[in-house]
């Protein structure tokens, strides 16, 4: 157990947390980050990176995410394990307590913890995770070119998923659990459109099938009980993430669903010296580049709000 005080304290790894360290620590800042309960983020559960700029031939989500690491130790980040579980905003100094009993003192906070998709609960869909088993049609898509795919949802983000598949692969059958959709009028449009997706209504899946990749899904029909089997070798799950910012309610303000709310154009939070980076923040985008540009913007922000304090005293 220790207390310890630092310029700038990263909460969080992944494309945000690590490119925020390497800004930071190149501006002298000597960042304390803690990785969290997924040390890398989404990243380290994904196989295949195509693109993301600097990787011509592709890279391994787990290599790449070492690849970040290091670049930030190179410039003297200190990067430890440990979960942070509860902050106290409500000084002058940011306090972050973490799951090993540290406590951490900080002038500036850079918020990274992302956002873990929502998943149907079955084993094999976790079994066959990234192997044929995705939660991003615009990260994964392109290994399904000219394949059948499945996409399982109802609201805007299903709809999107099976309107940019429909543009990459032969078929894809839209899983919906009731009789209507929850999207938007003009992505239900769009999907309607496309004549190569096929959507199933009062449709709950069943089972993901294959043992080393997604060979089908067996599905049902919640009217009528009736099973089938589609002949897919991907399925895409396009229920809705969940950003990772529990421990920062009742301090920070968010949207609905829990992303953090960021000044227009900014990473700035309603608390002055705490900022927000990557999927704790982007309900949106949800790439690995644009994650890391906005990790380098919290800690651009981080350093001029240090610079802007200490003139002013």
């Amino acid at each position: 157990m220790a207390k310890e005080s630092t310029k700038c304290l990263i909460i969080g790894s992944g494309p945000a947390g690590y490119t925020a360290a390497i800004y930071a620590s190149r501006a002298g800042l000597n960042p304390i980050l803690y990785q969290g309960g997924q040390p890398g983020g989404q990243l380290t559960i994904t196989t295949d990176v195509e693109n993301y700029p600097g990787y011509p031939d592709g890279v391994m989500g787990p290599q790449m995410m070492t690849d970040f690491q290091k670049q930030a130790k190179r410039f003297g980040a200190d990067i430890r394990f440990g979960l942070v579980t509860k902050v106290d905003f409500s000084g002058a100094k940011h306090i972050a307590y973490v799951d090993n009993g540290d406590e951490i003192e900080a002038d500036t906070v850079i918020v990274s913890t992302g956002a873990s998709a929502k998943w149907l609960g079955l084993e094999s869909e976790q079994r066959l995770n990234s192997k044929g088993v995705s939660a991003c049609a615009v990260c994964d898509g392109f290994f399904f070119r000219g394949q059948e795919v499945a996409v399982v949802g109802g609201g805007d983000t299903a709809a999107e998923e099976a309107s940019y598949l429909s543009k990459l692969c032969k078929k894809v059958y839209l899983l919906v659990r009731r009789d209507e959709m929850r999207a938007s009028n003009i992505m239900q449009q769009r999907v309607e459109k496309a004549e190569n997706v096929e959507i199933l209504w009062n449709t709950e899946t069943d089972e993901v099938l294959g043992e080393e990749a997604v060979e089908g899904v067996r599905v049902v029909n919640r009217i009528t009980g009736e099973k089938r089997v589609l002949d897919v070798t991907g399925f895409f799950v396009a229920i809705g993430h969940q950003p990772n910012t529990d421990i920062f309610k009742g301090w920070l303000n968010m949207d609905e669903s829990g992303y953090i709310i960021t000044e227009n154009g900014t990473t700035k939070t309603n608390i002055e010296g705490v900022f927000a980076s990557g999927d704790a923040q982007d309900n949106v985008y949800r790439q690995a580049i644009t994650a890391a540009g906005t990790g380098c913007m919290a800690a651009l922000e981080a350093e001029r709000y240090l610079a802007a304090k200490e003139l002013a005293i």
